[in-house]
């Protein structure tokens, strides 16, 4: 119930003698009544336009406008007809005068002199009667405001819950997603493993070889960054992804984007034609973002038209764009779709199965890569079974905008060969590191713990040491605040793994004592690069 305080009751008292307003006035007076006085018919109606009365006294012999009068214009107004009117008179009323009273609205007569208790009972019926009715109105639009509040608080309910369906549904889109885009780069991979070790020494090619190995760590470190997008959604949609640019040939990066997408084209039994340049292009991209992007539409196409379809892929240019075209004769794409289909999770036919259907994250990742190079993609199809195209314009490189070379770092200075500690309790990642490092030329200690790591640390003195940071009991974190207290443990330069990379992270590392934090996992160049830098660096000499 409310705590409002009641709003006061309002009695009009129509006389046209000053003093019998003021009588009336005093008999009257109240906690929460409010008077209103009239002294002709015409101010009475003012004030009824003002004001809802509870109850009109009304004197009936007035000049101009008499009582009977006034009570004839009020039942005519919807404002005022329902208005409980008590006719005030000095003279005497016969039958015939009161049923015309009666008749024009009245309720009652009172006979002056006006006997007080009268007055006052009478007044106190219409007061409480009145106060009721408000009470009532109150409530019923109090009640009406509490539905309308519990109404909005359930369609409130109901989209929440929707909404929350909506974020579990893109939830395990998102994962599902994630299996299906880390297959891609694992099929090659996958093919390359198995085609090398069929291969005797006596088949072994050593180009052949070289050029699968190439391909493999390449798809291996294509998954690496697929990883960083999918475990990251959010860093896509707010514009976070970071580009490694540098001058490319469009041709290296369409090649890339085959190797990935080839094995879906081929298990669909698509005919493929590839339309290359007939000129070098030359972009300021980012290889595997790039690739990326070309892989998905090639994907997209695999993956939404029928099986013996048709894919093609062009390479073309103007003066200042280059332009790679995916068509396919799939599907298609309805025109209401058009405008989302590069919407994060959108999906241009549900209808497919889970394992057919992509789930909608490959074109807004297209679409934000492209943009991200300063370039376009727009999509066009002529409605459903009618196949669909797919442009990207990329901006070319000219002499002008061309990254100077000393953007470009081809560092060839020799390696100096180092002491150096590897710690990780995975004994496969330990051993395998082991075996780089010892093919680079550098001499390595190896440790299964951060105690035994910290021991071996005193007796090997290492100049720089790589330590992961997920080890039971005592983790790199530790390790390397507890070396960084030994002696010689402030020239040593430390290295974190993990598979942790986000700003967080990297923070803990610095803050733990650590010089370089390595994202798992590590490729040779990155080691090798990582360690050139130690090795000429004027604190080891």
């Amino acid at each position: 119930m409310s705590n409002e305080t009641p709003a006061a009751v309002n009695f009009l008292i129509v006389d046209d003698r000053e003093a019998n307003l003021i009588a009336l006035e005093r008999l009257l007076q109240r906690d929460g009544l409010n008077l209103l006085k009239a002294r002709s018919g015409a101010e009475a109606l003012e004030l009824l336009l003002q004001y809802d009365v509870a109850l009109a006294l009304v004197d009936v012999q007035m000049p101009g406008m008499d009582g009977f009068e006034l009570a004839e214009l009020m039942r005519g107004s919807d404002r005022t007809r329902r208005i409980p009117i008590v006719f005030v008179t000095a003279g005497t009323t016969d039958q015939r005068r009161r049923f015309e009273g009666y008749e024009k609205g009245a309720v009652d007569f009172l006979q002056k002199p006006i006997e007080n208790d009268v007055l006052k009972s009478k007044a106190t019926v219409f007061f409480d009667l009145y106060s009721e009715r408000q009470e009532v109105t109150r409530q019923r639009d109090e009640m009406a405001k509490i539905s309308r509040e519990n109404a909005r608080l359930l369609e409130e309910s109901r989209q929440f819950a929707a909404a929350l369906q909506r974020a579990d549904q893109r939830k395990d889109e998102f994962l599902a997603t994630l299996a299906h885009e880390l297959r891609n780069p694992l099929s090659p991979i996958l093919s390359g493993i198995q085609l090398l070790s069929m291969m005797s020494s006596e088949e072994s090619n050593p180009e052949e070889n070289a050029e699968m190995l190439e391909m493999i760590e390449r798809q291996v470190h294509h998954m690496v960054r697929l990883v960083d997008d999918l475990l990251e959604v959010s860093r896509i949609t707010s514009g976070k992804i970071h580009l490694q640019t540098s001058s490319i040939n469009l041709a290296d990066v369409v090649k890339h984007a085959i190797e990935t997408s080839e094995p879906n084209i081929e298990a669909g039994q698509h005919q493929f034609a590839i339309h290359g340049p007939t000129e070098q292009l030359i972009v300021n991209g980012d290889m595997t973002r790039l690739a990326q992007v070309i892989s998905n539409l090639l994907n997209n196409a695999a993956r939404y038209t029928p099986s013996g379809g048709q894919i093609s892929l062009s390479v073309t240019s103007d003066e200042s764009f280059a332009y790679i075209t995916v068509k396919d004769n799939g599907i298609g794409i309805p025109v209401q779709m058009q405008e989302r289909v590069f919407e994060l999770f959108a999906q241009v036919n549900r209808k497919l199965k889970q394992s057919e259907g992509g789930l909608g994250i490959g074109l807004a990742l297209v679409k934000r890569i492209v943009e991200l190079h300063g370039g376009t993609v727009t999509v066009a199809s002529d409605g459903e079974n009618q196949g669909a195209a797919f442009r990207i314009a990329l901006p070319l490189l000219t002499s002008e905008s061309a990254p100077s070379e000393a953007v470009i770092t081809d560092d060839t200075t020799a390696c100096n060969a180092l002491k150096i500690m590897a710690v990780d309790d995975n004994v496969d990642a330990l051993n395998s590191l082991k075996r780089l490092l010892v093919a680079m030329g550098h001499d390595v200690a190896t440790e299964e713990s951060g105690a035994a790591g910290i021991q071996r640390f005193q007796t090997f003195g290492p100049s720089c040491m790589f330590l992961d940071i997920g080890m039971p009991e005592m983790d790199g974190y530790e390790v390397a605040k507890q070396i960084r207290q030994l002696p010689g443990g402030d020239a040593v330069k430390l290295f974190a793994l993990t598979g942790w990379g986000q700003q967080q992270d990297r923070a803990r590392s610095d803050a733990a004592g650590f010089d370089f934090h390595l994202v798992k996992p590590v490729t040779k160049s990155a080691i090798e690069q990582l360690l050139r830098s130690v090795s000429h660096s004027p604190d080891l000499g």
